[in-house]
Order: structure tokens, then C-alpha cells, then sequence
């Protein structure tokens, strides 16, 4: 084994997350707590849309060090020569979301989507470079649209150590997988918090029935922002006392928060920049109102086989495109399954201890069960 290799090894060791506490919290459906109109998916997760699939490297390491990496793959092929159509909406720009102005100007995504801390960005990009040069019938690329969204971990994590590794991009789209998805302090939600709580990772799909298409919708969350926490309809931080403007002092806001929404129905890139205009409403629905220092994104892609965009294949237009006077049912199933995975990345959350000693608590679950029976949302 070369030494490069036996330090790889090394560090994805050190990157295995623990599930003890993960796993015994509940989801939202767990709860009994129904968001919408729509049904959840068999997985309650993005990777509900065929082909998608979620990797996660979770880098917790000492007293400091709480961050990771989350890639979402659009599908199996190789999607430099497969690209799918794609749009990006912003909520508020304060982040850095790099690739976000070729998408805008072509409409595809040609890499896997990866997100993970502020400043880790540009190296988390130089991995999926690497992967996407790496791969057969890339040999003659020269030009790669990296797309990497992130969210400020500093509170938890030392952030200016910029621990995500290009091995760690790499090994993240590498273990994406279309099964369950872990949520909560994995992957780039290790380090994260919401409405004064742990914030992580969290997915919610919805599938729409059969005479409105049958299409299924997905979200995943990256979330790291604040505001007034408003539960499934119920004011969850005022009655456990922790929100924005409590003390009424001047609050410049926190954040931020990453959205990533994938759709099986064969849609075009304006009609999923409409789409993402509508996850970005979940956001105020939980108590969101994407403050002066959150940055807010939506990124939005259809894996629909008769969308994307092959190479030496000519045509005027897509094959196939969704009807405009549609597209309703979608903006709800989007709306619905965002909503609840903000929700799941609160609930999945554990306490966590890092950085300087500062310690973020997990929403409590007792304490939200007695809100949530004092509103009549479960019984």
C-alpha cells in the first residue's frame, strides 16, 4: 500500500459516523405529523427519485473538528456526458455557491451536486474535477462546471482548518448509494445549527398519484439558519422560549441554507427554476425569513431520461416537455417535501459538543411532543 493510499484509508476511518443516537430519534412520520396533501415516498427520501443517489463523509476528529461533506448524484451514468437540466433559485446571496452561473446561463448540471463548509468550497471542487476527469469517455474533457453549495460551520467546527479533503469529495460521490439516506450530524450537517438547535442533514419526497403523472419529488437540506421555529404549523420556539429577536436586540441573522430538490417528471430549466421557487417557501413556512447573513439556495434537477442532454445527439428541442398549466402539482409536492425535510433535519440532529468547547443542544423531543399535543397535532 502507498503512503497517499494508507493515509486515505486512515482518514475515512476517522470519518465513519456513529448512528447510536441517530438512529433513535424520530423522523417527522415517526411523529405521526402529516405535512400537505400528498403522499411520502416509499423512502421518504430524494434518492425516492430513480437514480438519485445521497454520499455522506462525516469528518469528526478531536475536541474541533465537526464538518463533512453530502454529495447528490443525479443518476448511474456518467453525468458529464449526460447532463440534466437544472436551474438555481436564490432566497438571499450572502453565500458562495460556486458553478451557479453556468447552470444559469445553460440550464444543465454536469457534475455531481456536493455541499459542505464555507471555506472548503473550492477544495471540495478540485475532487469532483478530479472524479469527473477520472471517468471513461472523459479523457478528452478541458473544462468542468463543479457545482458545490455550502453553509457556514464555525460555531462547531474549526472552519479556518478547512478539513474537507479533495479525497473526502471524491469518496463522498463514490459512496453514494440510492438507498435510505442518513440525515442529522452527517455529511455537511455535522457542524451545523438551526433556530438555535442542531441542524444537519434532512429528506422528504412526495409522489404524486396517478392522474396528476405519478411523478416523484425529493428534497435534501442542508441546514444551518435561523429565525422563529414554527413546527408543522405550530410556534415551537416561542413556547420553548429560543428564537430570533427574543430580547429584542439587533439580530444581523445567521445561516445558511442549502436546498437541493430532484423531480422525475421531464421538465425544462425554467420550469425548475419555478419548481425551486417553491422549495424556497418552505423555508418561511418554518420560520425562515432568509436574514441579511443566510445564504438561501435552491438547486433543482430532473432526472428524466428524455431530458438530458447527450453528446452528438442533435435536436431543436426536448422530446418530451411538461404542459406549464401542470406544473401546480409539482409546486406543492416541492413545497411539502422541503417543508418536512427541514424538519427531519432538526429531529435527526444530536446534541453535539465541539469547537472551543461550544455545545449546541438537539431539539428536544419531549418537550416538542407536549407543544405538539398542546396545538392538537398529534394526540
Amino acid at each position: 500500500m502507498t503512503k497517499s493510499v494508507f493515509a486515505l484509508s486512515m482518514l475515512v476511518w476517522c470519518w465513519a459516523p456513529s448512528l447510536s443516537q441517530e438512529t433513535i430519534r424520530p423522523r417527522l412520520e415517526d411523529l405521526g405529523v402529516e405535512i400537505g396533501v400528498f403522499k411520502r415516498g416509499n423512502l421518504n427520501a430524494i434518492t425516492d427519485v430513480t437514480g438519485v443517489r445521497v454520499g455522506h463523509v462525516t469528518i469528526v476528529q478531536g475536541e474541533d473538528i465537526r464538518t463533512g461533506v453530502t454529495a447528490i448524484v443525479p443518476h448511474n451514468g456518467n453525468l458529464f456526458q449526460e447532463k440534466v437540466p437544472a436551474a438555481i433559485f436564490v432566497g438571499n446571496g450572502f453565500g458562495k455557491l460556486l458553478g451557479a452561473t453556468q447552470v444559469e446561463e445553460l440550464g444543465t448540471v454536469e457534475t455531481p451536486i456536493l455541499l459542505t463548509n464555507t471555506l472548503n468550497v473550492w477544495e471540495v471542487a478540485s475532487g469532483i474535477v478530479q472524479y469527473i476527469l477520472s471517468l471513461s469517455g472523459n479523457e478528452n474533457v478541458r473544462s468542468v462546471n463543479p457545482v458545490v453549495g455550502e453553509t457556514n460551520d464555525g460555531f462547531l467546527n474549526d472552519i479556518r482548518g478547512r478539513h474537507v479533503k479533495r479525497e473526502g469529495a471524491v469518496e463522498a460521490i463514490r459512496k453514494a448509494t440510492s438507498g435510505p439516506v442518513e440525515e442529522g450530524c452527517v455529511g455537511a450537517g455535522t457542524g451545523t445549527t438551526c433556530f438555535g438547535w442542531k441542524g444537519g442533514i434532512g429528506t422528504s419526497s412526495r409522489i404524486l398519484p396517478p392522474t396528476m403523472g405519478g411523478f416523484t419529488v425529493g428534497a435534501l437540506v442542508q441546514t444551518n439558519f435561523g429565525g422563529v421555529l414554527d413546527f408543522a404549523g405550530v410556534p415551537v420556539g416561542k413556547e420553548l422560549g429560543r428564537y430570533a429577536f427574543k430580547d429584542g436586540l439587533k439580530y444581523t441573522g445567521d445561516g445558511s441554507c442549502m436546498i437541493v430538490v430532484a423531480t422525475d417528471a421531464p421538465l425544462i430549466s425554467a420550469q425548475l427554476k419555478r419548481v425551486a421557487k417553491r422549495a424556497a417557501l418552505a423555508l418561511g413556512r418554518t420560520g425562515s425569513a432568509m436574514h441579511h447573513g443566510s445564504g438561501d439556495y435552491v438547486i433543482a434537477f430532473s432526472t428524466s431520461t428524455d431530458m438530458r442532454f447527450l453528446p452528438n445527439v442533435e435536436r431543436i428541442a426536448p422530446s418530451v416537455r411538461f404542459k406549464d398549466e401542470e406544473l401546480s402539482s409539482l409546486f406543492q409536492a416541492t413545497m411539502e417535501a422541503t417543508e418536512e425535510a427541514i424538519y427531519n433535519s432538526l429531529l435527526k440532529a444530536t446534541t453535539m459538543k465541539g469547537f472551543q468547547g461550544r455545545e449546541v443542544e438537539a431539539l428536544p423531543i419531549d418537550s416538542l411532543k407536549m407543544v405538539l399535543r398542546k396545538y392538537g397535532r398529534i394526540p
